[in-house]
């Protein structure tokens, strides 16, 4: 009996990926370089099997599409499976989870917001292993002072700046990794 499923999809940044089964979603997978590498990467993470999507997955894979396309769209309605995660790692997705298209939070306010204002490392530790990126909005996380941080999907620090873009992210602070100097975003 098949107990986890996917399907892979496209957007405006590349060929993505969904994971579900009985109990919700299980994965997310950004565009890796290839859409090969997107289906293997997924597969291997989530131990799913290729599966047409439910009418209730298609609806949420439209409004990942439309918000890959810069369309507001709340993605709370996702059912996640979350059942093999950490306890804290749950709580910071929760969270993250709550940061509009367009809005950012750093990970020391996390931090505050779970009631341990010196945990923004482990906050960071959580979203860099976030098994639902865009439902889970961990590119939306902040370093102190508006900084990117990291990001842990391909293409690193350049995908999170440009879903932020997408999204409408204004203000924020660009460290150019060959000469350090640091830039706004322009404003919308």
């Amino acid at each position: 009996m098949l107990t986890s499923a996917y399907t892979l999809f496209d957007t405006d940044i590349g060929r993505c990926g969904i994971a579900w089964n009985a109990h919700g979603i299980s994965g997310v997978q950004l565009p890796e370089r290839t859409p090969s590498e997107t289906e293997a990467r997924l597969r291997r993470h989530c131990n799913a099997m290729p599966l047409e999507p439910t009418p209730a997955m298609q609806r949420i894979i439209e409004d990942i599409v439309a918000l890959l396309s810069g369309q507001q769209r709340d993605l709370m309605n996702a059912t996640l499976d979350m059942r093999t995660l950490p306890p804290f790692h749950r709580q910071v997705y929760e969270v993250a989870r709550s940061i509009s298209p367009g809005q950012t939070a750093t990970y020391g306010e996390i931090a505050t917001r779970l009631g341990m204002p010196g945990a923004a490392r482990a906050v960071g530790h959580a979203l860099g292993r976030n098994p639902f990126p865009i439902i889970v909005p961990c590119h939306r996380v902040l370093a102190a002072g508006g900084h990117l941080g990291g990001f842990s999907a391909s293409g690193g620090l350049g995908t999170k700046q440009r879903l932020l873009a997408i999204e409408g992210a204004k203000g924020l602070t660009v460290r150019d990794l060959f000469d350090g100097e640091t830039s706004r975003l322009p404003p919308g």
